[in-house]
């Protein structure tokens, strides 16, 4: 099975590998494609708009060829996966990672805390989250760790997981049940959060749900 997916940042690329290898997709062919273009792009317009949204299921479509799921991994980015991608017929499942991991955040209900690192992400997150819980007795709480998106482009690693590890030790120590890492790039700080429960990120829940829908359309 072949899973392609898109990424803004190249970290990320590892991160899903590995995820794969820990979850036994030993199976599972992972093609990665990069456009760090996208993302820059609505940063620098406040946010998605519609011709990035438009320019993003352009891209995915293309990565339908020879793919039996394609994978949004950006929650910037993540609503061009819409009704017009669907009107748009592709031969494959393509698929939003933040979704899924929502899905598993609110399915036991409870406080579930999203921590976000980029500003542009807040409001696609707070939906996509609200939109999950809709059927669930879970309360969301939407968090911007503030300035640690500064620390992630300035390619210190190390200063950007742990100031997300400290945002999610004060979220359980402020009653929250579930914690949910909204962006790939902060999966590394769920090892250094001592406060609670490891929390949920989002490559092996992402892999997992592509690879489900794929089977399920085979």
């Amino acid at each position: 099975m072949r899973i392609v997916c898109l990424h803004t940042a190249d970290s990320n690329i590892a991160l899903f590998d590995a995820a794969a290898r820990a979850a036994g997709f030993e199976a599972l062919e992972l093609t990665h494609v990069v456009r760090a273009d996208l993302l820059a792009a609505a940063e620098q317009a406040g946010g998605l708009t519609e011709a990035i949204a438009s320019q993003t299921r352009e891209v995915l479509l293309t990565l339908t060829d020879n793919a039996h799921a394609v994978l949004l991994n950006c929650s910037t980015l993540s609503p061009s996966v819409n009704d017009a991608l669907a009107a748009q017929a592709a031969p494959v499942p393509i698929l939003r990672a933040d979704a899924a991991l929502a899905q598993r955040a609110v399915e036991n209900g409870g406080k579930v805390v999203v921590l976000c690192t980029v500003s542009t992400t807040l409001e696609p997150t707070t939906r996509v989250f609200a939109q999950a819980a809709t059927h669930t007795t879970a309360e969301v709480e939407v968090k911007l760790v503030s300035g640690a998106w500064d620390r992630f482009r300035a390619d210190d690693t190390a200063g950007y997981l742990s100031m997300i590890a400290i945002a999610a030790d004060a979220a359980y120590e402020n009653g929250a049940n579930v914690l949910a890492f909204a962006q790939t790039s902060m999966a590394g700080a769920a090892y250094l959060v001592k406060s609670g429960a490891k929390p949920l990120t989002t490559p092996t829940i992402a892999l997992a749900a592509a690879v489900h829908a794929a089977t399920l359309a085979a």
